[in-house]
């Protein structure tokens, strides 16, 4: 049907049908390339790191839980680079009650960092937030017990947040940026297969690709540490 343009109307659209068409096509090229982008990054596998209850002690502390001069004993290096497992162990005593047992991680930090499950800390009596590994705002207190001595320790218990580590080329081949949210895909299909959402994306050159949850998170969806990870 020809159209009428009414004589105040003006001109009708010159290139109008041209130009949405151009517009539609450039914008499916873009979805495509976003869906293209998004299934290239949900191939890669990512390592996890199941991240039990520890705790990385001040300088301080160190010395008054385990004696003065005590330096941590590496046990085992961790996912991390320069980061490892010590021979201490702590026990964590809050109000309702005692965990034992909880290993120190290295190397020494300027302030003392607990990061419990929730489980964790139900049986503990505590209400911890969660927060960011090194990020202790409305963090929660303990009192601390080592082979040589106890400490009060407020304002240091969290849960941590689950979160992604990233190395600058692994940010890169992911196209992830510091600070990022993600949604990490983990367990395998046949068991308990889950979408983490709220992963924080943590990039930089001291890190190595790894993804971590706490034991809580781990045990929901049946994994362990050295299992495989996708973005969702």
């Amino acid at each position: 049907m020809k159209r009428f343009y009414p004589p105040d109307a003006g001109s009708p659209p010159v290139g109008g049908a041209a130009d949405a068409g151009a517009a539609d096509a450039g914008l499916a090229a873009g979805i495509a390339e976003e869906i293209s982008r998004r299934l290239a990054r949900s191939a890669i596998p990512i390592p996890v790191g199941v991240s039990n209850r520890h705790l990385h002690l001040s300088a301080e502390h160190l010395e008054t839980l385990f004696g003065r001069g005590s330096e941590m004993t590496v046990l085992r290096p961790l996912g991390q680079p320069g980061q490892f497992a010590c021979g201490q162990t702590v026990d964590l005593e809050g109000p309702k009650g005692r965990v034992r047992g909880v290993r120190v991680l290295g190397p020494v930090r300027p302030l003392t960092q607990i990061e419990v499950s929730l489980s964790d800390a139900r049986a503990l009596g505590i209400d911890p937030p969660l927060r960011q590994s090194g990020s202790l705002e409305g963090a929660v207190g303990v009192r601390l017990i080592g082979s040589a001595g106890a400490v009060e320790a407020p304002g240091s218990v969290i849960i941590a947040q689950r979160h992604l580590h990233l190395h600058l080329a692994d940010a890169a081949r992911l196209g992830l940026n510091d600070g990022e949210i993600v949604r990490v895909r983990a367990g395998n299909p046949s068991l308990r297969p889950t979408v983490f959402e709220n992963v924080v994306a943590r990039v930089s050159e001291k890190f190595a690709l790894e993804f971590h949850l706490d034991t809580d998170e781990a045990n929901a969806a049946w994994v362990k540490t050295g299992d495989v990870a996708h973005i969702a």
